[in-house]
Formats: structure tokens, C-alpha cells, sequence
């Protein structure tokens, strides 16, 4: 769990570090600005950007049931984030797994990816499909939904 947050803690440090600077420099408008940018960074980085996140278990359960896909991501995964911002609101109606914070996700993920934690890696019906364009998706979103 503690990996997910390195790189948001990272980028508040650093933010830190350089407003305080600007302060001293005489820029406390610039240093507030500074500082808010890398705190949105960090936000964005963070597992609080994503909807919430369950244990791979669960998540297979949730989708016999609803035939919704699974999403296995990871906190500060570029690729991730693209996906996220590219489903919109219809992100919160997948099932979304943390492969830091949740073992069995990430050999999930690793039996299907030649051992490795590629993300995300979106189970549809079962069969794996590695970073997924995001109309391909969504349209695996629709289809369930009927």
C-alpha cells in the first residue's frame, strides 16, 4: 500500500521545497501557485484519483454477476491514468483492482502478461486485454449493460 503513495508524497516534498524558496526569493503568489500545481499532481497520481479499489476476488465476483469489466491498475501508471480520463464518469461503473495493494491482482495480472505487471490489464468476460483502447471499452460497457 505504501508504494502507491511514494510518488504523490514525492511531488508534495518537492513542491515544498520550491515555494519555500519562492518565499524567500519574495514570490509568495508564485510559490502558492507552485505548490497548488504539484499538490493537483500528486492528487492525480494518487489512488484518490481512481474510483475506489477492491481486491481482485471481489472484483471477479462483482463481474459474474454484472458481466461489468475488471480493471487491474497501479497508482502513478501513465497508461492508467490515460484510461481513467478517457472513460469519463462511466470509470465508476467498473471494477477497478490495485495490483500494489492487493497480491492476488497482481499474479492475476502477471499470469496473463508472461510475468510481468503490465497495466492496466482489463478482464472482459474473462479473457484478458492488455491497455485497451478506451471506445473498445467502452463499448464492452455497453454490451454488458444490456
Amino acid at each position: 500500500m505504501t508504494r502507491a503513495w511514494i510518488l504523490p508524497i514525492l511531488l508534495v516534498l518537492c513542491g515544498s521545497v520550491v515555494a519555500t524558496g519562492l518565499i524567500f526569493q519574495g514570490s509568495p503568489v508564485q510559490a502558492a501557485v507552485f505548490l497548488l500545481a504539484f499538490v493537483l499532481l500528486a492528487g492525480v497520481n494518487s489512488p484518490l484519483f481512481f474510483p475506489g479499489s477492491m481486491s481482485a476476488l471481489e472484483a471477479q465476483r462483482r463481474s459474474a454477476v454484472d458481466g461489468k469489466p475488471v480493471i487491474y491498475w497501479r497508482a502513478g501508471c501513465k497508461y492508467c491514468m490515460r484510461l481513467r480520463f478517457r472513460l469519463g464518469r462511466r470509470a465508476r461503473q467498473l471494477h477497478w483492482v490495485d495490483i500494489w495493494r492487493d497480491p492476488a491482482g497482481a499474479a492475476a495480472v502477471r499470469e496473463v502478461n508472461n510475468g510481468n505487471e503490465t497495466v492496466p490489464t482489463v478482464f472482459v468476460a474473462g479473457r484478458p486485454h492488455v491497455n485497451p483502447d478506451h471506445a473498445w471499452l467502452r463499448e464492452q460497457l455497453s454490451s454488458s449493460e444490456r
